[in-house]
């Protein structure tokens, strides 16, 4: 294995703000292991909608716009669990090799390629959401040449994919599998997922249709080939008037949601939940502020939740999922760090299907 070098190459994030707010340098110092961690020099790292919201502070009470709105304001308590440190490496996507350990660590786990799990959580009380950390937002991530990471987080794979493919999943497959999990869809359950074709909403259809679900995917009527190939039974389009009535004129008895969308399409769900239906959300692409008709939940006996925060033995089914190929990646394109910004543009257009990766093997 190579000498590990002193400097590296990284995408800092200096503050809340727009493109300009990320500096990409060749001189930032290599981290160090510390007790309990592994350093994996990342080949791979994937883009997510958490990397923008926190660029642009969307995590703020403030700010009760979609995520691509250009007018959003710039914050002091951007991220996710409030303030942060600046400056900051983001990206929670982690692939790469594990290149050195620190103290308490295994020697054996040098050499292994690994997918990070980006939930940091408390060693001691792993239940206690509060004490949570987000990789590439409370602590430093893998837009960089090496990250320091909890070997707890560092999970071995062995899969034939590439670490580009691999580097797909993190954080959209954990998100998805926390949320299939909380609204409780299994075999013979119909779901209907929202903004199918982005990240996580690739993994949910994929992750429900293994599961014995029937899948609708919300999504645009460009993107329905490529869906229906994934899992999906029916796809339609989440724009426009009366989404809600569309997927009702289908004829199916909905049990449950799968939302990462929110806005206006969030009053148009609720309705066409099954009495005793579940609805689960962990987003609100198109704005966070809702309006919905609290009878549909007080009579029609809904269970809404919120998933964030993912449980201890979350991404292990995660990689279990990889391995077993219940999963496919969806890599939209990849790109050199240095481009991190036209691809974080490219994110927001919301014409891709997937996920952008970017690329750090070079």
């Amino acid at each position: 294995m190579s000498a590990i070098p002193a400097s590296m190459r990284a995408a800092l994030l200096t503050g809340h703000g727009g493109p300009e707010a990320i500096e990409v340098r060749d001189d930032v110092d290599v981290p160090t292991a510390g007790p309990g961690e592994v350093l994996v020099s990342v080949s791979a790292c994937g883009v997510n909608n958490t990397d923008i919201n926190t660029r642009i502070g969307w995590y703020s009470p403030e700010v009760r716009s979609a995520t691509d709105d250009r007018s959003t304001p710039v914050v002091e308590a951007g991220g996710w669990g409030g303030e942060l440190g600046f400056p900051r490496i983001q990206g929670a996507d982690i692939c790469g090799q594990v290149v050195a350990v620190g103290p308490e660590v295994p020697e054996s786990m040098v050499g292994a390629r690994v997918l990070v799990d980006p939930w940091v959580l408390d060693a001691d009380v792993p239940e206690e959401r509060e004490r949570a950390r987000f990789v590439g937002s409370e602590i430093d991530g893998g837009f960089a040449e090496f990250c320091a990471v909890p070997a707890r987080n560092a999970h071995p794979i062995t899969s034939p994919l590439t670490d580009l493919e691999l580097a797909t999943f993190p954080c959209a497959a954990t998100t998805a599998e926390h949320l299939l999990r909380d609204a409780e869809v299994g075999s013979g359950a119909v779901v209907v997922v929202t903004g199918a074709s982005g990240g996580v909403g690739t993994c949910a259809v994929q992750l429900a249709a293994a599961r014995g679900a029937r899948v609708v995917a919300l999504a645009a009527e460009s993107k329905r080939d490529a869906l229906i190939d994934l899992g999906a039974d029916a796809v339609v389009d989440g724009r426009g008037e009366s989404p809600g009535a569309r997927i009702a004129a289908l004829g199916l008895r909905v049990d449950a949601v799968i939302d990462v969308v929110g806005g206006e399409l969030f009053g148009e769900l609720l309705p066409i939940i099954r009495p005793g239906g579940r609805y689960a959300t962990a987003g609100a692409i198109a704005g966070p502020i809702v309006e919905f008709d609290l009878r549909h939940l007080i009579y029609g006996d809904l269970t809404m939740r919120g998933s964030t925060v993912c449980p201890p033995d979350n991404f292990a089914r995660v990689v279990d999922h990889i391995e077993a190929g219940r999963l496919r990646p969806v890599v939209a394109g990849s790109f050199a760090l240095e481009e991190i910004g036209a691809a974080q543009a490219l994110f927001l257009e919301k014409r891709h299907i997937g996920n952008f990766v970017i690329d750090l093997s070079a």
